[in-house]
C-alpha cells in the first residue's frame, strides 16, 4: 500500500471537492482548480476529507495511488492557502521590475529581458528579491524555474537568479602562476 496515497486528505472550511466523471474539481476562496484524475484510481468524497483507493494492485494502479493523492492535497493547499517561491538577484546592476504582465530584468546582458507573466500567477519584486505566488503548484514551480534560467547561478563567483536560500557551492578558480 502507498504510504502517501493511503491517507486522507482534510478539506479546510470554505473548500469543496466535486467529482464528475473524470474531473475532480476543487473550489476554495482562492479560486478554482480543476484536473482530469488518473486512471485506476477512484476517489471517496466525505464531508471533511478525501480518500483515494485503487481499482486493483496492477502496477498502473500502484504507482498512480500515491500520485492522484498527492496532486489532491496541491489542489486542496493551493485554493486555501496558495503556494509562493521566492528568487534572488545577485550580481552588480542586476535588477527586475513589473510592468503590468511583464517582467522586465537586467541580468548583465547587453539587453533587457521581458517575461510574460502567466495567467493564474501574481509575481511581485522588492528590490533584489523576486516572488512568485499563485494557486496552482506545479505552475508556481515550472514560473519560477523559467525566471531563474534566464540566468542560473555562475560557479565561480555566485551571480544569478537563484531559489532563496538557495546554497551556491563557488569553485576555486584558477590558481596563479606557480614560479
Amino acid at each position: 500500500m502507498s504510504r502517501i496515497g493511503r491517507l486522507p486528505v482534510k478539506i479546510p472550511a470554505g473548500v469543496t471537492v466535486e467529482l464528475k466523471g473524470a474531473e475532480l474539481s476543487v473550489k476554495g476562496p482562492k479560486g478554482l482548480l480543476s484536473r482530469t484524475i488518473p486512471d485506476h484510481v477512484s476517489f471517496d468524497i466525505g464531508a471533511d476529507e478525501v480518500k483515494v483507493s485503487r481499482v486493483n494492485d496492477s502496477k498502473p494502479a500502484r504507482a498512480r495511488h500515491g500520485l492522484a493523492r498527492a496532486l489532491t492535497q496541491n489542489m486542496v493547499t493551493g485554493v486555501s492557502e496558495g503556494f509562493t517561491k521566492e528568487l534572488e538577484l545577485f550580481g552588480v546592476g542586476y535588477k527586475a521590475k513589473v510592468s503590468g504582465r511583464t517582467l522586465n530584468m537586467s541580468l548583465g546582458f547587453s539587453h533587457p529581458i521581458e517575461f510574460e507573466i502567466p495567467e493564474g500567477i501574481e509575481v511581485s519584486v522588492a528590490r533584489t528579491e523576486i516572488t512568485v505566488k499563485g494557486i496552482d503548484k506545479e505552475l508556481v514551480g515550472q514560473t519560477a524555474a523559467q525566471i531563474r534560467g534566464f540566468r542560473k547561478p555562475d560557479a565561480y563567483k555566485g551571480k544569478g537568479v537563484r531559489y532563496k536560500g538557495e546554497h551556491i557551492r563557488l569553485k576555486a578558480g584558477k590558481a596563479g602562476a606557480v614560479g
